[in-house]
């Protein structure tokens, strides 16, 4: 948990999973053992209010439904799939070239990608050939389908960003519509 005298804001420093006492760097150590938790595999911090804060006492556990339930708009934040090294017709939906009349060896190739003399160059943010996925993406407006309090699981209907297993912040929506109906 840190507070305003230090950062100059409140927040709740969340952890999850285990980890060995040996993968973890000595100042997060010593911070975790000060709060007297063990080392998870992630360590998350919110921003919240300072009486939200003043409910939750160090090293205790955030339940699921004491935040969620079924029904609530949530964003979900993860990490999109990496797809390697992709040309400009899959990263960015372009439409390949003609497979004849004339055409001998530019079927797959985005085409021209400047002017001529004047600007003499390719101007920043040109869609071209790259690295594609592998980045943090949020996906607004899902809905909780249901929150199982046995096992601490959301089930969340939509388009969750990520590979399975993969790791997500689930936050309260922040442009949730308020009669939007169910589906």
């Amino acid at each position: 948990m840190t507070g305003t005298q230090n950062d100059g804001y409140d927040a709740l420093q969340v952890t999850f999973g285990s980890r060995r006492a040996s993968r973890v760097t000595k100042p997060v150590a010593g911070h975790l053992a000060k709060a007297g938790v063990e080392a998870g595999e992630i360590i998350q911090e919110f921003r919240v209010a300072s009486d939200v804060a003043a409910q939750y006492q160090p090293g205790a556990v955030v339940p699921a439904n004491a935040i969620f339930a079924a029904g609530q708009k949530v964003d979900v934040q993860g990490t999109s799939i990496g797809k390697g090294f992709a040309g400009t017709i899959k990263r960015h939906n372009f439409s390949s070239q003609r497979a004849s009349h004339g055409n001998s060896r530019s079927h797959n190739v985005p085409g021209s990608i400047s002017m001529a003399q004047d600007p003499g160059r390719v101007f920043p943010g040109k869609k071209m050939t790259g690295h594609m996925g592998d980045v943090t993406k949020t996906v607004q407006n899902l809905d909780i389908y249901r929150v199982d309090e046995a096992r601490q699981l959301l089930m969340i209907r939509g388009a969750v960003p990520g590979a399975p297993g993969g790791f997500v912040t689930v936050r309260p929506a922040i442009k949730a519509k308020a009669n939007q109906g169910a589906n």
